[in-house]
């Protein structure tokens, strides 16, 4: 009897998780039953996202264990932190899905619809779970799940040789990383005896270990992690992928794969590796990883690698793939603080940064769906021809560089904050001085577009009803979240809190 409430505890916890399985395999058999017509599947695909994310914003308050075998604690935690990411992720699934109807590449493959569907919602299944796993051996399972989606989403058009160029390197990057994963996996669990990161944390705590020993496998894991975020010396997959891949599973990468990884490192540090938190909000690590001087190290190669790279990108996909490298950076410092300030820091970025990202992406995608091209090149003089994608994509060029009045403004402020507030002014000039260097390449797209003089009048590019007002819609928050931005700072505030602690 006590099993079967343990099962039916769990059920009625992971009720996301089950609605995305369950599209998934409605998608699966409409693919099969209706073979020649593929149009359902989209709306198949939102219906079920707007399903999941109803039982996701449910979990918002929640603080418990599901799959809790007698005695112990449970592989998946679902609470408030938990929550804030799932959305994350199903408002950026609903955006992707329309991508890929307006995708001239994704329409390419029509005949493969069903596949394609199937695979973002297997990675959705993997994402749910990386950010709720509360065991080594779930953090694994999930890390692949959306690993194997991802490789075949990136070379899913098969209408290039860059495509299947990138899912190559991708493949080869992240089997490397999975195996250097595990190997680290086998230590901490050789150590302790347990793979749930909630008793490793107690008996990390209660005993004596070697510290170069647990420093090695935190640096494996971190390693595997690193590879999902894109974090330097991890990130060389990161502009091939981008470029070869689709532009909408591009902007599914550098967003919902990038939180969800963000969403498992934060988990995997906080609960494993801190003792205790103080009246401020500051954490109190176990003496065995200096893992402060380690993200921070991390943290400005990544942002430095990734603004100065930019500079010489002549491609708008690489180039927003060195800029996605770039913010993964400023996202570590929020969690090199080690506080929960920072943890809000990070929520509040994220919650603007996956507009911004998403806008930039679309204009890209629709530049591309008449133009051909995403050679930087070929965007000279397009500000006036097409002056609808020319204004929206100069606010989210702004936006990504931290310019006020918009949005990705108030990201870098509270990041700025919780640094100052850490005391570490030298960190907080080094990542001020790297946003600089980001404004010129930003500014560069918007000289080629403006500032450019065309021998050759650029044609027309006519942006449907619909699209207009997806870009409205992306382009709303950042706007109205740079004036007023009380209600995403207290939706950060009240997602901060943990299983357990």
């Amino acid at each position: 009897m006590m099993d079967l409430n343990y099962i039916t505890k769990s059920l009625t916890l992971i009720k996301p998780e089950l609605a995305i399985s369950a599209v998934l395999v409605l998608i699966v058999l409409v693919d099969l039953i209706m073979d020649k017509n593929k149009k359902l599947l989209p709306f198949i695909a939102l219906g079920g996202l707007l399903v999941a994310g109803y039982f996701v914003v449910d979990q918002f308050g929640l603080s418990s264990f599901a799959s809790k075998p007698q005695g112990g604690l449970g592989m998946v935690a679902v609470d408030s932190f938990g929550a804030f990411f799932k959305l994350l992720v199903i408002v950026s699934s609903l955006f992707i899905v329309y991508f890929s109807v307006n995708s001239d590449e994704v329409q390419l493959s029509v005949d493969r619809h069903g596949e394609y569907y199937a695979l973002i919602f297997g990675m959705i299944l993997g994402m749910f779970f990386m950010i709720t796993a509360a065991d080594l051996i779930l953090i694994y399972l999930s890390l692949e799940l959306v690993s194997l989606s991802s490789y075949v989403l990136a070379g899913f058009t098969q209408n290039s040789m860059r495509n299947s160029e990138a899912s190559l390197k991708y493949i080869i990057y992240g089997a490397v990383a999975s195996g250097i994963m595990l190997f680290g996996i086998s230590l901490l669990y050789g150590m302790t005896g347990s793979t749930n990161i909630y008793q490793i944390n107690l008996v990390l705590q209660s005993g004596t270990y070697n510290m170069l020993t647990t420093l090695i496998a935190g640096l494996l894991i971190f390693t595997g992690i690193g590879f999902k975020i894109s974090a330097a010396p991890f990130h060389f997959w990161t502009p091939d992928v981008y470029e070869g891949a689709p532009v909408a599973i591009t902007a599914y990468l550098s967003i919902a794969s990038k939180a969800a990884g963000f969403a498992l490192l934060i988990r995997f540090i906080r609960i494993t590796f801190v003792a205790g938190v103080d009246q401020n909000g500051y954490w109190h690590m176990i003496n065995l990883i200096d893992w402060k001087s380690i993200l921070v190290l991390i943290s400005i190669l990544t942002m430095t690698l990734g603004n100065f790279a930019a500079l010489w990108q002549s491609n708008m996909k690489r180039l927003l793939a060195y800029s996605s490298i770039a913010h993964a950076g400023y996202l570590l410092l929020g969690l090199a603080v080690l506080s929960n300030q920072g943890l809000v820091a990070i929520l509040v970025y994220f919650g603007v940064y996956a507009f911004m990202t998403l806008g930039a992406f679309f204009v890209v995608m629709l530049i591309a769906n008449k133009l051909g091209t995403e050679e930087l090149d070929d965007y000279k003089g397009l500000g006036y021809s097409s002056p609808w994608l020319g204004i929206s994509i100069a606010i989210f060029l702004v936006s990504l560089t931290g310019l006020p009045p918009t949005a990705g403004f108030i990201g870098k402020l509270y990041l700025f904050i919780a640094l100052v507030d850490a005391k570490m002014i030298v960190v907080a000039v080094i990542a001020l001085l790297n946003s600089v260097v980001s404004l010129y390449y930003y500014i560069k797209v918007l000289k080629n577009m403006y500032l450019v003089k065309v021998e050759v009048e650029k044609p027309l590019i006519n942006v449907s009803f619909a699209n207009i007002v997806m870009l409205l819609i992306l382009l709303a928050p950042i706007i109205i979240l740079g004036i007023y931005f009380t209600p995403l700072i207290d939706l950060a505030k009240y997602s901060i809190s943990f299983v357990g602690f």
